[in-house]
């Protein structure tokens, strides 16, 4: 069965032929890949080496855990499993509630109050007074 590792630390030098050949050297390897950002495509640091059985994972993890790789002393342990996403609306964007001010929505559109309901952002809502600019 095969053991996803991951792979930390990493140089932002390191490609994924040397990081598969680091790993075939304690056993055999199934994929070798480097994770890279998606809008500049340099390398993020971090890989995962996916070992074709359990016990040559746990002698990667054993022999290259903290190990000396391109300068830089690599972290080697089992990969957790993907966190389920969810799509329900969480999240960044969007509007907050209530009404920002702007015009008054029930009536006359570019004169007059545009003071508005301010919701519940605590403003003075009503006629701004003052010199209109339109």
């Amino acid at each position: 069965m095969n053991k996803k590792l991951y792979v930390g630390n990493l140089s932002y030098a390191t490609t994924e032929d040397a990081l598969h050949a680091l790993f075939a050297d304690v056993g055999p390897v199934v994929s070798a890949t480097i994770i890279t950002d998606r809008d500049t495509g340099r390398s993020k640091g971090f890989g995962f080496v996916e070992m074709e059985t359990a016990e040559a994972a746990q002698e990667a993890i054993k022999r290259l855990n903290n190990m000396q790789f391109m300068e830089r002393p690599i972290s080697v342990s089992e990969a957790r499993p993907p966190r389920e996403r969810s799509f329900d609306g969480g999240g960044g964007g969007g509007r907050r509630g209530g009404d920002r001010g702007g015009f008054d929505r029930g009536g006359d559109r570019g004169f007059g109050n545009r003071g508005g309901d301010r919701g519940d952002r605590g403003g003075r809502g009503g006629d701004r007074g003052g010199r209109s600019r339109y």
